[in-house]
């Protein structure tokens, strides 16, 4: 399929290619859906197998983005970019100055944030370039390190996704095994630890194993055997596809909840988890805290309504859960329906404007600072 089948198929509004030799920068932005207004979405910086994983990594992490915010209740669309390149060895100012300029160029289209393989001070150099963007220092006004935030939501829907379950929203003994340590679990880890839950983790990273280890006395487990862990939640926070054909029969949670995007490698594991009376908390909806907490920027940041807000993932889970249930549907399904409606009433509202001749009618153009 060529790259205008793929956008014509999933409705993907534009997909920008960057380069600058000087920077050695090789990145690709991809706009999904602007029909609540501006993209919003995160900037990874992965080493990709190829240019075509990067692609479709980007791809699907953008509409991603499109139904997280919808189903978030934020006036944003869906966009997503990624940069080609160790993100361990490849930066430097002049990358992420030039990203900046390519953000520039979109003129408000698409506003970044931080993401796998880029931090704050990444953002702060695109800043010096570009006003569309997020997670800046909070020496500019911004928000900082959105991974707490990501984590404190991922926490409160798994308790939804608990009290689906097991009948109770209480972590204290419960098993959770945590796939991939970083930033965002580490802070989930510390929310379920201090609730009483326990912990087993795995990491490619064997330095952020022993820290988990030390800090919140978890149990180590080689990356392959997390799917069969003897665990009641299993938490996917490292890179997506991890629920396919696989690994899905080696599971013995009876929760999936976790930080990671794009968990299900296609919408069939997606049924074929529901078939297997597993609660599935829809990945971009219990990891919608980032993308909540920066868009709070766009006001002016307020913690506390930031965080007021991310706490009704917890209540948004449980309403996808009791749809799921009354139509006997799976939660993925659920989730996306919602996302979708909203998408479409926004849709028609603007039709209807236009009809009257009222499509001259200004809006107010978000800002990030």
């Amino acid at each position: 399929m060529s790259l205008f089948d793929t956008m014509v198929k999933d409705d993907y509004e534009e997909v920008l290619f960057c380069q600058d030799k000087s920077s050695g920068l090789k990145a690709i932005v991809a706009i999904h859906d602007t029909t609540l207004g501006p993209a919003l979405g995160g900037s990874r910086m992965w080493t990709y197998a190829s240019e075509d994983a990067a692609l479709e990594d980007v791809l699907r992490l953008a509409k991603g983005m499109t139904y997280k915010n919808a189903v978030s209740g934020l006036n944003l669309g869906g966009g997503k970019a990624v940069i080609i390149g160790n993100p361990k060895t490849d930066k430097s100012e002049a990358l992420f100055r030039a990203f900046g300029r390519y953000i520039q160029g979109l003129g408000g289209r698409y506003i970044t944030a931080e993401d796998v393989g880029t931090t704050t001070e990444d953002m702060d150099l695109i800043y010096q370039e570009t006003d569309y963007v997020t997670g800046v220092s909070p020496s500019f006004g911004s928000s900082g390190n959105p991974s707490p935030a990501t984590a404190y939501g991922v926490y409160q829907g798994m308790k939804a996704a608990a009290g689906e379950a097991f009948g109770s929203d209480s972590l204290e003994g419960r098993v959770v095994a945590v796939q991939g340590v970083g930033s965002v679990a580490t802070r989930l880890c510390q929310y379920l630890s201090e609730e009483g839950a326990k912990l087993v983790v795995t990491d490619i990273d064997k330095d952020a194993v022993r820290r988990a280890v030390e800090r919140f006395g978890a149990v180590p487990v080689d990356p392959a055997d997390i799917y069969s862990a003897d665990c009641d939640i299993y938490a996917p926070c490292a890179l997506g596809a991890t629920l396919n054909d696989d690994t899905i029969p080696l599971l013995k949670a009876r929760v999936i909840a976790g930080s990671a995007n794009n968990q299900l490698r296609e919408s069939r594991h997606g049924d074929r988890l529901y078939e297997l009376g597993i609660v599935y908390a829809p990945d971009y909806v219990i990891n919608a805290g980032g993308v909540i907490n920066i868009a709070d920027e766009l006001s002016g940041y307020n913690q506390e309504r930031a965080y007021k807000k991310i706490a009704e993932i917890r209540s948004s889970i449980a309403r996808i859960f009791e749809i799921s249930r009354r139509e006997r549907i799976p939660s993925y399904v659920a989730a996306d329906r919602l996302a979708e409606d909203r998408i479409m009433q926004m849709k028609n509202v603007r039709s209807a404007f236009v009809q009257n001749g009222l499509h001259s009618l200004s809006r107010r153009k978000p800002s990030a600072h």
